[in-house]
C-alpha cells in the first residue's frame, strides 16, 4: 500500500488547475459570470462544483464496481435510495414508525457501503421518513479554489443564424444574439483534507482513495464543455501523515507549497501554466510525514 492511498491515516493535500478561454464555475445569481474575490479579483469554483466533477468521474472510473454508485447524482430523487435502506433491512417505512438507533446505523452503513460519495463526502440524511437516519460525517473536505492571480472574465456577444420562434423568422429577423463569460486564463488552488478517524466510520478503502486520486487527475476529460473552455488539471501533492491523528496541522504542510511568477515582468497578466513556477519544500518534515506528488 502506498503512503498517500493508506486509508488509515490523515491526509492533507493542494490541487492545482487551470482554465483558459472558458468559465469554471459560473455564478447563477450574476449571469453566470465567473465568480470572483470582489475585493481582491481573484477567481472563485465552488467546492460543490469540484465535487460535482469528482462524483461524476469517480462512477466512470469504478466502472460500474459493487459499492461505487454515486447518491447525489442527476435525475434521482434523494428519498427513495433513503427508504430503499430501511427497505432492506427488513425495516418498515411508515409515518409514526419507531425506528430504533440500532436500525439507523445498519441503514447508514448499507449506504456507505453501497455509494462512494457518501463515505467520502458524507451527506444529511434526515429528510422524510428517514428523519431518524440523521446525518454521515464523511471523511473528506473539499475547499473553495482560488486562482493565483486575479481574473479579468470577459462578456461575449455571440450571434446565432436561427431564431426560436416562428414568428420571428417571420417578421424577417435572420439572426438571434447570445453572450458567454470566458476567462482568459487562470491558475487555480484548492485544498483537500482527509480524516482517518471519519473514513474509518465510514468504510473507506485504499481503493477509494486510488479512485479520488485518478478522478481529480481525469476529471475534466469527461467533463469538457465549450462553455468552460479548458480545464487542465496541472498537480496533486499530498501529505501523508503516521497515523490518523496526525503530526502538524495543516497549513503548516500546506504553506510548504509555493506558486511563484517565472516572468521577468510580472506586471504582465499571466496566460500559461509556464508562467508559474510550483515548489514544494519537503526538507525537514515533522517525524513520519511523507510527501507524494501525485501527478
Amino acid at each position: 500500500m502506498s503512503t498517500h492511498t493508506n486509508p488509515a491515516v490523515r491526509h492533507d493535500m493542494v490541487y492545482f488547475f487551470e482554465v483558459t478561454d472558458g468559465n469554471p464555475n459560473g455564478d447563477p445569481d450574476a449571469g453566470n459570470r465567473p465568480r470572483m474575490d470582489d475585493e481582491t479579483g481573484q477567481g472563485l469554483v465552488t467546492d460543490v462544483a469540484l465535487k460535482r466533477k469528482i462524483r461524476d468521474t469517480l462512477a466512470l472510473a469504478a466502472e460500474g464496481a459493487d459499492g461505487y454508485g454515486i447518491f447525489v447524482e442527476a435525475g434521482y430523487a434523494l428519498n427513495p435510495r433513503l427508504e430503499e435502506s430501511y427497505t432492506t433491512q427488513g425495516i418498515k417505512v411508515s409515518k409514526g414508525a419507531k425506528i430504533t438507533p440500532e436500525q439507523a446505523k445498519a441503514a447508514r452503513d448499507w449506504l456507505t457501503h453501497r455509494y462512494v460519495d457518501l463515505r467520502l463526502f458524507g451527506g444529511v440524511l434526515s429528510v422524510g421518513s428517514t428523519q431518524a437516519l440523521g446525518q454521515i460525517r464523511g471523511p473528506l473536505q473539499v475547499t473553495f479554489a482560488r486562482s493565483i492571480d486575479p481574473v479579468f472574465p470577459s462578456d461575449h456577444a455571440i450571434t446565432r443564424v436561427t431564431q426560436t420562434r416562428q414568428e420571428d423568422i417571420d417578421k424577417g429577423e435572420t439572426t438571434e444574439m447570445g453572450g458567454k463569460w470566458t476567462v482568459p486564463y487562470g491558475l487555480y488552488r484548492a485544498s483537500l483534507y482527509y480524516s482517518a478517524n471519519r473514513g474509518q466510520q465510514t468504510g473507506v478503502t485504499e481503493q477509494d482513495l486510488e479512485l479520488l486520486y485518478t478522478s481529480l487527475e481525469m476529471m475534466f476529460e469527461h467533463d469538457r464543455s465549450a462553455t468552460r473552455g479548458t480545464l487542465t488539471p496541472r498537480g496533486l501533492h499530498a501529505f501523508s501523515h503516521p497515523n490518523a491523528f496526525g503530526a502538524t496541522p495543516a497549513h503548516t504542510l500546506l504553506e510548504r507549497v509555493q506558486v511563484t511568477r517565472t516572468a521577468a515582468d510580472t506586471s504582465l497578466p499571466p496566460r500559461t501554466y509556464s508562467d508559474y513556477h510550483v515548489s514544494v519544500d519537503t526538507a525537514n518534515l515533522p517525524d513520519g510525514v511523507t510527501h507524494t506528488h501525485v501527478f
